[in-house]
């Protein structure tokens, strides 16, 4: 009897040691990792940049007076389309009372001149005739006479100048006439009638009474990283999106990058400028924000692997992969880098072709599954 409950107490023990063994195999097993694996492949990549700016027209001209006054008449609204030659508004001088009385005592001057040498001319044309004097001093006083002439002329012409703004009869636009210098749209007219205006001139910008562009030929200008613009090349092509026009490409021409740049918050940065190719049936207005699409390299069929797979070490910042060598068991390999577009990279080194890659950042379906259902526990 004693041997019997032995033997079965023996047999008992068996079996929940079993139940055990089997608990805990069973947990280990659910507690490990099972990981994918994906092997380098052969693609085309592409490193591209962005260039935040602005397009605006390549031609623009600010229509500024030469002669101070108030502005009497704007005969043109902003968006007008208009042609080379056209009168854009008229200018009203206000003359200034000194000057003119100091011009006016020009004229009396001249005047006074001229008829003296008109009367001295006179009386020696008729001497002459008569052969009282030289024809040398003759054809002196006719030159005196054709000088205080021509003084009068200049005198007259200055005053009226003063006064007005133009001078009458003088068969070219008035000085107080503001003409478009080249064909486009009226994009700013800063000015409202009876505002008051100065002149352009050496010392003075001058007021602008209008600024036209044309709006057909547009040009991108933004700024790129300094790591990245010993890349640029002028005639490079570039394609241009617009913030205002979803969903449209603009190609585009790279003519310009600036051989200095500019430090702006911390970061050096270089300005870049490029001829944009605008249909016809669109219509870009000036400042626009825009975007820069610059391919700076590119190769076909090199063997890559996927960027999320590259570890890094966090001493040396190296980075390696990990190889499958047996069922799920890895090694770290270090790995040298090409060019990367942000989801593939080039493997230069490192890796064979059928190489496994743990996919390190992401367990089997079936697993995570499991450790859901653990955490729902």
């Amino acid at each position: 009897m004693n041997k019997v409950l032995k033997i079965s107490l023996i047999g008992i023990a068996i079996i929940l040691l079993a139940v055990v063994m089997k608990f805990f195999a069973d947990k280990n097993a659910k507690g490990a990792k099972e990981y994918k694996t994906e092997q380098p492949f052969r693609a085309s990549i592409v490193t591209k940049t962005v260039a935040t700016g602005k397009v605006n027209p390549e031609e623009e001209v600010e229509l500024k007076p030469q002669i101070s006054g108030i502005v009497s008449e704007i005969l043109v609204e902003e968006g007008d389309i208009v042609k080379k030659g056209d009168l854009i508004a008229r200018i009203r001088v206000v003359p200034n009372a000194q000057n003119l009385a100091s011009s006016q005592s020009r004229v009396r001057s001249a005047k006074l001149s001229f008829d003296n040498s008109k009367t001295l001319y006179n009386r020696n044309k008729a001497l002459f005739e008569k052969g009282v004097i030289s024809k040398q001093d003759f054809e002196n006083s006719e030159l005196a006479y054709n000088q205080a002439r021509q003084s009068l002329n200049q005198s007259q012409t200055d005053y009226q100048i003063i006064k007005k703004g133009s001078a009458a009869g003088s068969g070219s636009a008035a000085n107080t006439d503001i003409i478009a210098q080249i064909s486009g749209t009226i994009l700013e007219i800063p000015v409202r009638e009876g505002n008051q205006v100065i002149e352009s001139n050496t010392f003075n910008a001058g007021t602008t009474i209008a600024t036209i562009a044309d709006m057909s030929k547009m040009i991108f200008e933004g700024k790129v990283d300094e790591a990245e613009v010993g890349k640029l090349k002028e005639g490079r092509e570039i394609i241009i999106k617009l913030g205002a026009i979803e969903g449209k490409e603009f190609p585009a021409k790279l003519t310009f990058v600036a051989p200095k740049g500019k430090e702006v918050a911390g970061a050096v940065q270089f300005t870049i400028k490029a001829d944009v190719t605008i249909d016809e049936d669109t219509y870009v207005r000036a400042g626009y924000s825009a975007n820069a699409e610059i391919e700076l390299e590119k190769k076909d069929s090199v063997f890559s692997i996927k960027e999320s797979l590259l570890q890094f070490n966090r001493i040396t910042e190296k980075p390696f992969v990990e190889v499958e060598t047996g069922d799920q068991k890895f090694k770290k390999v270090d790995v040298k880098l090409g060019i990367s577009d942000g989801i593939n990279v080039e493997i230069l080194e490192g890796l064979k072709e059928g190489d496994e890659i743990k996919v390190w950042n992401k367990a089997s379906k079936d697993n995570n599954d499991e450790e859901d259902e653990d955490d729902d526990e």
